[in-house]
């Protein structure tokens, strides 16, 4: 079954950029996951087909308004009633996104994405359509296309013949709350730097205990929360 993708935005052309590139691209051409821009204007107010109004409460910005909104919502998730995929909002307030969620994402039949815009959207909308907010990190951008793109990569790696080694996505990071292990390739020796001497050895149980030793003293330096969260998970293991 073809992973499908609904991006609800209001500059549609933007889509699929980079995501017709590289593996996502080719996933995409051989009918592994499927795309749809919705432009949310094409639901606007009047001549110049409005999507936002003025705050309630002042402030600067503008808002995106949820009637807008829901008629465009409605216009992807109402046509099939069976359709179970998600609808994520994507904005700087939401959840942070992590790689167990997009894991999830990526087993399921796909997902509808709402681009936020402006100053955000209306938390009507939001609620009365139980959409899940969600962000890629503690910073601001111009909108949500960008966001939508880095979580788009992120699950459609994950799909069942996208990425052509399976044991790529289970050692790299994140993949049991750890960071990935440095990588080394040829030559053996550059600008008086040698490569680690357990990779050279040839012995499989070396390597692997050195990477693993790599991965979480990394995690621990680097990611001291995630370094937590990796022995929380490992005192609870059988």
């Amino acid at each position: 079954m073809t992973w499908r993708a609904d991006v609800l935005t209001i500059f549609p052309s933007m889509f699929p950029g980079p995501l017709a590139e590289s593996l996502a691209g080719k996933a995409l051409e051989a009918g592994i996951w499927s795309l749809a821009a919705t432009d949310i204007r094409a639901f606007g107010l009047g001549r110049h087909r409005a999507v936002d109004d003025a705050p309630f409460g002042g402030g600067a910005g503008m808002v995106m308004r949820p009637d807008v909104l829901d008629a465009a919502i409605g216009s992807v998730a109402d046509a099939d009633v069976a359709d179970q995929r998600p609808l994520i909002a994507l904005t700087p307030r939401g959840a942070p996104l992590t790689q167990a969620r997009v894991q999830k994402l990526a087993v399921g039949p796909g997902v509808i994405l709402l681009c936020g815009r402006f100053e955000g959207i209306d938390q009507r909308v939001i609620e009365a359509r139980g959409a899940e907010e969600i962000s890629i990190g503690d910073y601001v951008l111009s909108g949500g296309e960008i966001a939508a793109f880095v979580l788009l990569d992120a699950a459609i790696r994950l799909l069942p013949g996208v990425m052509g080694a399976t044991e790529s996505a289970t050692e790299e990071s994140f993949a049991e709350n750890l960071l990935e292990y440095p990588h080394y390739t040829r030559p053996a020796l550059w600008s008086d730097r040698a490569v680690p001497e357990a990779l050279t050895t040839g012995n499989h149980a070396a390597i692997a205990a050195w990477r693993k030793s790599e991965a979480i003293q990394t995690t621990k330096t680097r990611r001291p929360e995630l370094y937590a969260r990796y022995i929380a998970s490992a005192a609870r293991a059988p």
